[in-house]
């Protein structure tokens, strides 16, 4: 059985990512890329599925683990009646192929050790051929390929790599697991020891660079080196999470993949970036958004593949069990093809924000934001799926018509601030449109809250980001009702829910879900932004002890048994973390 979700850690290599649990098994990674089939998926099934162990003979989980400092290296050590022992474990940055290394360092007394690896390609259904080479280990099966090189004798049997050894005080026995697409030439495996002082370089280099120097420094450090860790180098993309299928509720069927990047994430991510040094990054990820959605505005998506790639058919992939029975496993995201118009907004947005940073524009771009607004003047009107991904019928969403107003509201800006070339007065009479209407059909003047959807007796806490985009003050009387309204209708645990699933039968899905965290941390901002910075203070401090004993955030939580939910680690929980952060300590954003 998989661990639980916050039992795991990642290591990658910005091309994809493992998780590593207290047990010290690989029970996830995707190769080559984070949105390749699995090749270790004991995450979704058992280890039949594909793992990779190494552990002390004895079992059991670790007594303490953390990454080496300034790093994403995991360090995890097991006390035993033998002695101890430490595993250390990570990626280098991608060089000639995907290495996983995983050092076994003796401590102290004689540990017997245990190590098992299962590759299964395919979502754990394709065994591959395994055969040796010399001193290393190969194993095939169709497009993949991978080595395993050890100075521990290893054997085989029924498709697993057994190897039983005896680490002492001061030994420190290597295993690299190298792949390659099977067509290829086999790569040069790396050296252990070389490898480990590239990748503390690179890491220390990386965050070296963070200038952000507030009360949250650890925790600020360790959320930008796991949304680090989740960008796609080659393009710039940042994926929403590195797994597909953890369950928003146990045994439940609200499972996704997040392997993707969704466009609204950007604005998010781009102020955390930018906040916090990164020009380079932000300026990737801004150019990986203009590719992504250039072409014609009407065929935009919410969300693209790591390289830009459209076509993200979803299916289930049914011989896996799923995380503790959570069925189905997905791969593909059918909500690639739902129209959200708040996605417009947060594209205009977003490249607003990396030109007030001082992210030169270019001609090309600004015709591309152009014809966004032109489409978006003409369909800003329609009902749509929502930023939450509605499978039931569209609705006049309100935040969705807020970011369209935020994305008129910029390109009025652009004009008078930047001095780009556009009909402003029209963009200016639209903007005011759209705001009239909400004001009118979005509002409940009874409960003195804005409503999920016009007509809607529900909330959703998406409505605290309305004084975010600039549509309210954070004085207006509106919008401490709705903070008010939702802090006091979505509360789960003092955390929050992005809305009730029950509702008006909204989201056409069965089951609940946790507390979503990016939410919170959205309730953080609003009631710093309404004034009550210490109530602020104090859900930020609640929230920041969610997170695993290495820093990490899943999609959401369970106040009531404790537990993480959903994908891990989630990009819009860590960049929420960052923004939060900056606001309680007086930073603009």
């Amino acid at each position: 059985m998989a661990g639980r979700i916050e039992d795991y850690a990642l290591i990658g290599d910005l091309h994809t990512a493992a998780l590593v649990g207290r047990d010290g098994s690989v029970d996830w990674l995707c190769l080559p890329r984070f949105d390749s089939p699995a090749c270790f998926a004991a995450l979704l099934d058992d280890d039949e599925a594909g793992h990779w162990r190494i552990a002390p003979a004895t079992g059991g989980p670790a007594a303490r683990r953390r990454y080496r400092d300034g790093t994403m290296i995991l360090e995890t050590d097991w006390e035993t009646p033998d002695g101890s022992v430490r595993i250390v474990d990570f990626m280098p940055p991608r060089g000639e192929a995907a290495d996983v290394v995983r050092v076994v360092e003796g401590r102290s007394g004689a540990v017997p050790m245990r190590m098992s690896l299962r590759l299964r390609f395919d979502f754990g259904h394709i065994a591959p051929w395994l055969r040796r080479r010399g001193a290393d280990l190969a194993a095939v099966a169709g497009p993949d390929a991978a080595w395993l090189r050890t100075d521990v004798p290893v054997e085989v049997a029924d498709g697993t790599v057994w190897a039983e050894f005896t680490v002492r005080p001061g030994e420190r026995i290597p295993f690299v697991l190298t792949y390659q697409l099977s067509h290829l030439p086999r790569p040069r495996p790396v050296v252990p020891d070389e490898a480990l002082a590239g990748t503390t370089r690179f890491w220390r280099d990386w965050i070296g660079r963070c200038d952000y120097r507030g009360r949250w420094a650890e925790p600020v450090r360790r959320s930008l080196m796991l949304l680090k860790a989740l960008t796609y180098v080659p393009t710039g993309g940042i994926l929403a999470a590195a797994t597909t299928s953890l369950p928003e509720q146990l045994g439940g069927p609200r499972n996704w993949d997040y392997r993707f990047c969704w466009l609204r994430d950007a604005t998010f991510t781009l102020q955390a970036l930018l906040g916090t040094g990164y020009v380079a990054e932000a300026k990737a990820w801004r150019e990986w958004l203009l590719r992504a959605v250039a072409g014609d505005p009407a065929d935009m998506q919410i969300m693209y593949a790591l390289d830009g790639r459209r076509r993200l058919t979803e299916h289930t992939i049914d011989w896996l069990a799923g995380y503790r029975d959570s069925r189905p496993v997905r791969a593909g995201n059918a909500a690639a093809d739902q129209l959200q118009l708040d996605v417009w907004g947060e594209v205009l947005d977003g490249l607003h924000l990396g030109r007030e940073a001082g992210i030169a524009a270019t001609d090309a771009a600004w015709d591309l934001q152009r014809a966004m607004l032109d489409w978006l003047e003409g369909n800003w009107h329609q009902p749509d799926n929502s930023l939450w991904e509605m499978r039931g019928p569209r609705r006049q969403f309100v935040h969705s018509k807020v970011m369209a107003w935020a994305g008129f509201d910029r390109a009025v800006q652009a004009v008078r601030r930047h001095g780009l070339d556009g009909p402003a007065d029209r963009w200016r009479a639209t903007r005011d449109a759209i705001h009239a209407e909400v004001c009118e059909h979005g509002f409940d003047a009874d409960r003195n809250t804005f409503t999920q959807f016009y007509g809607s007796a529900g909330l959703d806490a998406a409505l605290l980001l309305i004084p975010r985009t600039g549509f309210l003050p954070w004085t207006d009387s509106r919008v401490v009702g709705t903070v008010d309204a939702v802090r006091k209708e979505l509360a789960s645990g003092g955390f929050l829910l992005r809305y009730q699933p029950e509702h008006d039968g909204v989201d056409g899905l069965p089951g609940g879900e946790g507390a979503f965290l990016a939410c919170s941390f959205w309730l953080v901002d609003a009631l710093h932004g309404t004034g009550r910075g210490a109530e602020a203070e104090k859900l930020f401090d609640r929230l920041l002890g969610l997170r695993n004993d290495v820093g990490m955030l899943s999609e959401e939580y369970d106040p009531g048994s404790g537990r993480q939910l959903g994908n891990t680690p989630q990009a819009f929980s860590l960049v929420g973390l960052v923004n939060s952060a900056r606001r309680l300590d007086g930073e603009p954003g």
